[in-house]
């Protein structure tokens, strides 16, 4: 599990893969243990209802394609699977945006 801020929503006009139909997509940034940005955004499918700023935590690899709601295996690398309503580091709320 990860932590990321959701930057911005993504909108896919054609989907390749079956079973992505009703999948939305999610521009993320992954975040530091100290809330700072790491490496570059990813785009993420959401299998709950989040949207530009909130605070996530994030999954990768198998584990993303089995977080989505539907039975049907479908391959995707990263998917988001939760809010994060406080994580502190140092005294710092992690969750508010500075």
């Amino acid at each position: 599990m990860y932590l990321a801020r959701v930057t911005g929503r993504l909108v896919a006009t054609q989907r390749y893969e079956p079973g992505l139909e009703g999948v939305r997509f999610q521009w993320i940034q992954p975040l530091d243990e100290a809330g700072q940005p790491m490496g570059a955004q990813l785009v993420a499918a959401v299998a709950l209802d989040v949207g530009p700023g909130d605070f996530v935590h994030f999954i990768d690899g198998r584990e993303a394609a089995l977080a989505l709601p539907d039975e049907t295996y479908v391959p995707i690398d990263v998917a988001v699977t939760g809010f994060v309503e406080q994580a502190a580091v140092n005294g710092r709320d992690l969750a508010k945006e500075d």
